[in-house]
C-alpha cells in the first residue's frame, strides 16, 4: 500500500525525495491524477503535489507565466484568457478518454509534454517552456531556463524533463511563453472522404501558404453517418475567410465544403483533442502511435484490417487507436512498429507490456536518469518500453 504525501513546499518535497533516496523507497509523483492509468504501479510513496499551486508571475506584456507544479490547469487558462491570451499547444485533457476524475494540472501538462491539436503548428508543450525548477533523485534543487527563450547554453534541461514523466525531477514550477488568442476561428470541415483521400488532402493543405493550424480526421461511426476532415484556420477575420476560399480552391474538393465558426467550431476541436468518440465507443483498450504522415496510411490499413477504431490528428502525425480487446490491441503493435510507428499503450492493462526502445536510445536513457536519479526511486517502470 503506498503512503500518500502532500508537499506545500519545494524544500517538503526535498526533504521527501533525499529520505527516500536513503532506502531506495520508489516515488510516484501525482498531479490531479487523470493520468494515473499510464504507467507501471508500485508500492512506495505518493508525492501528491496539488498543494504546490498558485501563479507565481505573469506578466501578459512579456507574454510569460509561472505557475507552481499542482496549479489546476484550467486557473492558468482562465487567468490567460482574462487578458486575451492562451497557452498556443492547447492541451489534452485525458479524462474523457482513460475514464478518470481529477483536475489536470500545469506540472502534469509539462511533464507528459500535453499537446493538443494545434501542436502541428504551433508545436508541443516543450516548445513552449522556458523554464523549470525542479528536485532530482537526490533531493536536489535545479533550476534551468528562464524569462527568455534564448538564455539557454549547455544541456537544456527545460526540454529535457518535457516528457519525461516525472522520471528525471518532481517538477515545482513552470514557465512557459504564451500567445494572444486568434481574433477568429474558422474551420474547413469536408464530409465522406475514405481515410487514404482525407491523408491526401491533409497533405495537400499542410503544404499551402494558408496557414492550416490543425488537421485531423473522424471516421464514420455508429452515430455519425460520415466521415469529417477538418481543417482549421485562425487569425484575423479578413485573413481567415481570404484564406478557407483559397484553400478550398487548391484542394479541388469534390465534396462540398462546410463552414463551421463559433461554439460548434470550439465543440468539435474538443471532441477531436480529447478523443471523445474513442472513449464513447467503449474502447477500453487504445493506443497512441506517432508516426510520420506519410506512413499514416499503412498504420489505417493496419486498423481497419484488425477491426480497431481510429481517429487521425496533426495531419497525419498522431493515429489514436481504440478496441475493447486487448489481445487484439497487442497483436498489432508489432506490425504497427515494422510499419513506421511509435506505439505507446495508453489505456488498458496491456499498457505493462510495451516495444522496447532501441537500443541506442535505452543506453542513453538509462544513462541521463542515472544522472538524476542514482537509485531510481523516481516514477520507476513509467517510461520502460518507450524512453
Amino acid at each position: 500500500m503506498s503512503r500518500v504525501l502532500k508537499p506545500d513546499s519545494e524544500d517538503e518535497v526535498a526533504q521527501i525525495v533525499a529520505e527516500a533516496a536513503l532506502d531506495t523507497t520508489p516515488i510516484r509523483i501525482r498531479g490531479g491524477g487523470t493520468r494515473c492509468p499510464i504507467g507501471q504501479q508500485h508500492d512506495g510513496l505518493v508525492i501528491d503535489t496539488t498543494a504546490l499551486a498558485g501563479i507565481g508571475l505573469y506578466e501578459p506584456s512579456e507574454m510569460i507565466i509561472s505557475a507552481r507544479a499542482g496549479t489546476p490547469l484550467s486557473h492558468v487558462q482562465q487567468v490567460l484568457a482574462d487578458h486575451g491570451q492562451m497557452l498556443p499547444f492547447d492541451p489534452m485533457d485525458h479524462r474523457p478518454l482513460l475514464g478518470t476524475k481529477g483536475t489536470p494540472t500545469i506540472g502534469g501538462v509539462a511533464a507528459g509534454n500535453i499537446s493538443g491539436s494545434r501542436r502541428v503548428s504551433a508545436g508541443g508543450a516543450r516548445d513552449h517552456m522556458i523554464g523549470v525548477r525542479l528536485l532530482n533523485g537526490r533531493g536536489e534543487a535545479i533550476k534551468s531556463g528562464g524569462r527568455v527563450m534564448k538564455n539557454v547554453t549547455g544541456l537544456d534541461l527545460v526540454k529535457l524533463n518535457a516528457g519525461a514523466l516525472g522520471t528525471l525531477g518532481v517538477l515545482t514550477e513552470i514557465t512557459f511563453k504564451v500567445l494572444p488568442v486568434p481574433e477568429t476561428r474558422l474551420t474547413l470541415c469536408v464530409e465522406g472522404q475514405a481515410p487514404e483521400a482525407a491523408l491526401n488532402l491533409m497533405a495537400a493543405a499542410m503544404a499551402t501558404p494558408y496557414e492550416v493550424t490543425s488537421s485531423a480526421y473522424i471516421p464514420k461511426t455508429g452515430t455519425r453517418t460520415s466521415s469529417l476532415t477538418l481543417f482549421r484556420l485562425e487569425g484575423f477575420l479578413k485573413s481567415c475567410r481570404y484564406r478557407f476560399a483559397r484553400l478550398v480552391e487548391h484542394l479541388r474538393l469534390c465534396a462540398p465544403a462546410l463552414e463551421i465558426e463559433g461554439h460548434e467550431e470550439e465543440l468539435i476541436w474538443t471532441r477531436v483533442r480529447d478523443c471523445h468518440d474513442l472513449a464513447e465507443a467503449g474502447n477500453t483498450h487504445v493506443l497512441r502511435v506517432h508516426t510520420a504522415p506519410s506512413r499514416a496510411g499503412s498504420i489505417i490499413k493496419i486498423a481497419t484490417a484488425n477491426g480497431i477504431d481510429f481517429q487521425i490528428d496533426w495531419a497525419g502525425g498522431l493515429i489514436w487507436l481504440g478496441s475493447g480487446n486487448g489481445e487484439k490491441i497487442e497483436q498489432v503493435k508489432s506490425a504497427i512498429a515494422n510499419a513506421g510507428g511509435h506505439p505507446i499503450h495508453v489505456h488498458g492493462d496491456a499498457r505493462k507490456r510495451l516495444l522496447p526502445a532501441h537500443p541506442a536510445i535505452q543506453v542513453l536513457g538509462a544513462r541521463i536518469k542515472t544522472a538524476f536519479d542514482p537509485a531510481g526511486i523516481l516514477n520507476p517502470g513509467v517510461l520502460e518500453g518507450h524512453v
